[in-house]
Order: structure tokens, then C-alpha cells, then sequence
């Protein structure tokens, strides 16, 4: 048995307790249970929308399971972990969090909630189900070898400069990328994060500039926890207009020329698995599939306000 716990802020010790439990989850999934931006809402003190759900044993009081909602472009991010040792009754500790974090998505206003689950199975479809959700978009990791071909002639490409650029890549990326749920309608605030993170190194932070004008990027990140050390492509994007001009193999080439530079053998990267032009170059450029990670989604009603 558990109880179900809501947190809109914690103190440093439920922090230190869920960390803990991450990593046991991680350690035996071999994946990371939470995405990078609710990753950074947990351990930086969450931003508005943010709420964290625990389970507890009801015997021990020990955290044997988390849950996260947190209201980004748009949308709800919603991810959820049971600690192993608990999973012979982890789809009922897992319907349980997801139902309270639904909940406060309606406190909060309702909306559109994405619950992102990486390696889905079929205890995770009936946890899914069983809170009125369905199967959404399925987002894949790819990886290859490392070292890849020489990239082609191209724009003239340089390291982005901290304190300077901020603006003219947020006005970028928010053009290319004005469909996305997780990488659209970014701030200052949300590259800060980014750039206070011990991964940042401007010098993976590639932008390719045509006439002093910015036309694309490739944001590169180096997993050092990982064993043996893994490099991703991290986010690459061209802008609208300079589109069809062969920029995006140019700028994945140049990331993976810069990961390999830094003796790293492999790369990875996300990608939808609708997007099907984009599935197409990450083929030519020898990426093959890891894994994937699925999206659950429902639209939830808002709590209706006193006397409604």
C-alpha cells in the first residue's frame, strides 16, 4: 500500500530522496526517466506549473515512486518513475501518480498534456489508458559511430559567444521550431538554465552565419556520465528562408565532426518519427535507432472556478 503526496516547491532532502530514486531507475532501464527540461525544473526549483507527486510505502514512508507536471509551450510535460524494487505492483503505484498529476494539470487551467514515457510497454499503455490517455507522437534515439564524413563547403560557422548572442539564436530557434511542444517559445530564462548546466561548452554551441545574418545552428552536448562517454547532437535547425540549400547536412556533419574531435566514438540524437525528412538525412548519414520514447496525450478539462 502508498499514499500520494503533491509538492509544488520541496526542500533539499525530498530533492536528495528523488534524485536517489532516478538513478535506481536509471541504472536499471539504462535511460534517463526524466527529460532534460523537467530534470532542470526538479533540481532548480521548478518553474510556474511546476508540481512534483510522490508515493510513499505506507509501511516505511520510503519514496517508491515520482511523478512531475510542469506547463511548458503550449502544453504539460507529465513524466512518471517506480523505484524497481516495486514494480511487481508498479502499474498501480504508476496509475495512481499520473491520476494526481492529471489533477492538477486541472487545478492549474487543464490543457494539452504530453506523458512522455522512454521504452514504453504494456504495463505503461495500461497506466496510460487506465487516465484517459492515448498513444501521441513517438520520438526515437538514434546513434552511429564516430568519426562521420568531412562536412560539405557551407556558411562560414563559428562558436556561439555567450552574453552576445542569446538573443538572435532565441529569435531562431523560435522561428524554426514554432510547431514544437518542448523546443518552441523559449525565453532568457530557459537558455540560462541551459547555460548554467556543467555540460554548456560554447564551443559545441556551432552557429552558421551568411552575410552576418544567423541561418542555422548545431547545439552539441557531451554526455560524460554515460560509460563509455556519449556525444549528442543536441538541437540543429535552419532558418525558414535558408531552407533547401543543404544547410542541415552541412550543420549535423560539422556537430559530429566537433564531437569527434573531442575522442568521443559515438553520437546520438532525437528525432520525431514522423519527420520523415529528417529521418531521411540521419539515415544517409548513418544513424540507426537505439531506442524509443512515447508520448501519451489527452486534453484535460480545467477544475471549473466557484459558482460556474
Amino acid at each position: 500500500m502508498h499514499t500520494i503526496e503533491v509538492r509544488e516547491r520541496m526542500d533539499q532532502a525530498e530533492v536528495s530522496a528523488i534524485s536517489r530514486l532516478l538513478l535506481a531507475v536509471s541504472l536499471a532501464d539504462g535511460h534517463a526517466p526524466l527529460g532534460e527540461h523537467n530534470w532542470l525544473d526538479l533540481v532548480q526549483g521548478g518553474r510556474a506549473g511546476h508540481v512534483a507527486v510522490l508515493a510513499k510505502s505506507r509501511a516505511t514512508g520510503q519514496l517508491i515512486g515520482y511523478a512531475q507536471v510542469s506547463r511548458g509551450h503550449g502544453s504539460w510535460a507529465l513524466e512518471y518513475s517506480v523505484h524497481p524494487r516495486y514494480r511487481s505492483s508498479g502499474r498501480e503505484i504508476g496509475e495512481d501518480l499520473v491520476r494526481a498529476a492529471l489533477s492538477q494539470v486541472s487545478r492549474g487551467g487543464g490543457g494539452h498534456v504530453h506523458l512522455w514515457v522512454p521504452k514504453p510497454d504494456a504495463a505503461a499503455d495500461q497506466v496510460a489508458s487506465s487516465n484517459g490517455l492515448t498513444r501521441g507522437r513517438d520520438l526515437l534515439q538514434l546513434r552511429r559511430p564516430l568519426p562521420a564524413a568531412a562536412p560539405p563547403p557551407g556558411p562560414r560557422l563559428r562558436a556561439f559567444r555567450p552574453g552576445r548572442d542569446e538573443e538572435a539564436w532565441l529569435e531562431l530557434n523560435n522561428r524554426a521550431f514554432a510547431w514544437h511542444p518542448e523546443q518552441g517559445g523559449w525565453d532568457r530564462d530557459i537558455l540560462a538554465r541551459r547555460q548554467a548546466e556543467n555540460w554548456f561548452d560554447p564551443e559545441g554551441f556551432l552557429l552558421a552565419e551568411d552575410d552576418g545574418h544567423l541561418v542555422g545552428f548545431c547545439w552539441t552536448k557531451v554526455h560524460d556520465e554515460a560509460e563509455p562517454p556519449l556525444g549528442e547532437i543536441y538541437v540543429v535547425a535552419v532558418a525558414p528562408e535558408a531552407r533547401g540549400r543543404g544547410l542541415g547536412r552541412f550543420l549535423v556533419l560539422s556537430g559530429l565532426r566537433f564531437l569527434s574531435d573531442r575522442r568521443l566514438g559515438v553520437a546520438m540524437l532525437y528525432v520525431d518519427a514522423s519527420n520523415a525528412t529528417a529521418r531521411k538525412l540521419y539515415d544517409e548519414l548513418g544513424f540507426t535507432v537505439d531506442h524509443l520514447d512515447r508520448a501519451y496525450v489527452a486534453d484535460v478539462e480545467p477544475i471549473p472556478a466557484e459558482g460556474d
